[in-house]
């Protein structure tokens, strides 16, 4: 699908479910205590013509009650009250918004931030701007950007470093966040883009763009990168989920009704938006949610990458640590992380990589791995050639390699395939990202029949 098309069909979203969207969203106002902007469709046609950008700061001290507060209300001596300037502060943006509607996850993330680490969030909100047809809109990131880069300066005046700045851009976001940074010359301490937009920016400049230049170090995580997010890396380090296309689970929306006339909407809502669950879900901290560094989501899912050795043996993960815990100096750029994950949180999925090697075949064949523990099984089918003799493949188990006790195999192909036995000369499996002492489980030398599973017992335990 063009970019053109694309655009198109995110400004038919725009006018056909705005009252679903609006009706969906919860409004709740507070006297003391601010709120991001949402408003009605008159109230919006009014408004838009004016770029209001409107500023939330919540910390450990506010939780539960948001201050606004904007670039008028700053002056050299005057702050927001509960604003603490020997802490870090983290400021998420937005993106494009259907016709006014309030992103709710916003205060989720703010809670989750502040959960992991004491510091101020202030949440950009740019609602008016955001809204209408969506080509509209990208004209509207630049000011935006341009009156965020105010208020940094104003907060500098008080005593913010640069460094202590850390962008977190959700969709077109991103883009305002890649702009602030090359407005201060890189010097911003770390961007974040959650599934950075791809329509109108996969081709843009990198000036108009989010890219490794506008942070000391900037991270990205794509999940729907063939339709409302960017396909191409854009930080120094980029982690593609499931290959950062369709994501497990998104398969059907709840919304089920809506995928009558707009077939796509649950990829809008799913696929695009996971970046921001995956990312929330990392900051608690439950388990890691690491990236194998790869050419390409083919040869990862070949088994051609199993390690971080470009890293020097450390993967980086997602989540707040600096970095993403790389340690290597210089940064790499544009660097592509794989990983596969669950469908539901935390997402996390144990990489087993599965290599089998069978003697040469008459006729082609089929059969299915299982990886048991007591509870759990995880199915893999192979389908066999007569030209191929070695496969690889990785997959993922809900628990780690050392709590595998039994690994069967079925011959599965005897209704559409006529070759008989199959003589396996190994089947190995081993951890991903594998490490140097780390050996590999095998056994060697036997037969599969039709119609009589084979399996093994492991004995291991797991090292904690």
């Amino acid at each position: 699908m063009s970019q053109r098309h694309k655009t198109i069909l995110l400004c038919v979203f725009t006018f056909s479910i705005t009252s679903l969207v609006l009706g969906l969203e919860v409004n709740q106002t507070d006297d003391e205590c601010a709120d991001l902007n949402n408003t009605t469709w008159q109230e919006y046609r009014q408004r838009r013509l004016k770029l209001q950008v409107q500023y939330l700061l919540l910390t450990r001290r506010n939780l539960d009650c948001a201050q606004a507060f904007n670039q008028e209300s700053l002056t050299e001596t005057q702050q927001p009250s509960y604003f603490n300037i020997s802490r870090p502060t983290k400021v998420i943006i937005h993106g494009y918004r259907a016709m006014g509607s309030k992103p709710s996850w916003v205060k989720e993330l703010a809670l989750a931030l502040l959960r992991a680490q004491d510091v101020n969030v202030v949440v950009v909100d740019w609602i008016y701007g955001a809204s209408f047809a969506y080509n509209l809109v990208v004209e509207n990131y630049k000011e935006v950007a341009v009156q965020i880069s105010v208020l940094i300066n104003q907060l500098q005046k008080h005593g913010c470093k640069l460094e202590s700045f850390h962008f977190i851009g959700v969709s077109l976001g991103a883009h305002v966040a890649g702009f602030v940074g090359t407005l201060f010359e890189g010097k911003i301490g770390r961007i974040t883009g959650l599934d950075p937009a791809g329509p109108m920016f996969k081709g843009a400049d990198t000036y108009d763009r989010l890219d490794p230049s506008d942070a000391l170090f900037v991270d990205a995580i794509h999940t729907d990168s063939d339709y409302f997010g960017i396909s191409i890396p854009v930080g120094h380090v980029d982690f593609f989920l499931n290959g950062g296309k369709d994501q497990t689970g998104c398969a059907r929306s709840r919304f089920a009704s809506i995928l009558v006339y707009f077939p796509v909407y649950g990829y809008v809502i799913c696929d695009h938006m996971r970046a921001l669950h995956v990312y929330m879900s990392a900051m608690n901290g439950t388990c890691p949610l690491i990236g194998i560094p790869c050419f390409s989501y083919e040869d990862f899912l070949k088994g051609n990458c199993v390690d971080c050795d470009v890293f020097k043996g450390t993967c980086p993960a997602i989540g707040l640590s600096e970095n993403n815990g790389i340690t290597i100096s210089p940064l790499p750029r544009e660097q592509k992380l794989f990983l596969l994950t669950s469908s539901s949180p935390p997402f996390c999925a144990h990489h087993i990589l599965l290599e089998l090697e069978v003697s040469p075949l008459d006729k082609s064949a089929e059969v299915e791995v299982t990886l048991r523990t007591e509870s759990l099984g995880k199915d893999q089918r192979l389908r066999l050639q007569t030209d191929t003799t070695v496969y690889r493949t990785v997959l993922t188990h809900p628990l780690p390699l050392c709590e595998i006790q039994t690994i069967e195999m079925k011959n599965t192909g005897s209704r559409f395939y006529r070759q008989g036995d199959i003589h396996i000369k190994s089947v190995c499996v081993s951890k991903i990202p594998a490490n140097r002492h780390d050996v590999p489980l095998c056994v060697k030398n036997f037969n599969v029949r039709r119609g009589s599973p084979w399996f093994h017992d492991f004995v291991q335990l797991c090292d904690y």
